[in-house]
């Protein structure tokens, strides 16, 4: 199941997010069973994310599948380093 779960999210939703509601219904289990069987686990191992717009796969997912995560869309801006470096809004630098 965890499998399936997987490549539904990478093949169907080209990595997501995607609502657990979809999911569930694209793989013909109730949802409670993904939230309480199914994701713990693959939240827990970094192999997916669980975020307000939906579940996406994590850097680990992508791996454990064997595939590689579609390219990002320029000016998708990073909010682990702050902004877009392509549009010039980036962190400032150090002692400017």
């Amino acid at each position: 199941m965890d499998r399936r779960y997987l490549r539904r999210i990478a093949e169907h939703h080209h990595g997501g997010p995607v609502g657990v509601d979809t999911l569930a219904a694209a793989l013909a289990e109730a949802r409670d069973t993904l939230e309480d069987v199914v994701e713990p686990y693959l939240i827990q191992e970094g192999r997916v994310l669980r975020t307000p717009r939906g579940r996406m796969l994590g850097e680990r997912g992508w791996r454990h599948l064997g595939l590689v995560p579609p390219p990002r869309q320029p000016g998708q801006g990073d909010l682990l380093h702050g902004g877009d470096p392509l549009r010039g809004d980036g962190p400032p630098e150090d002692g400017a």
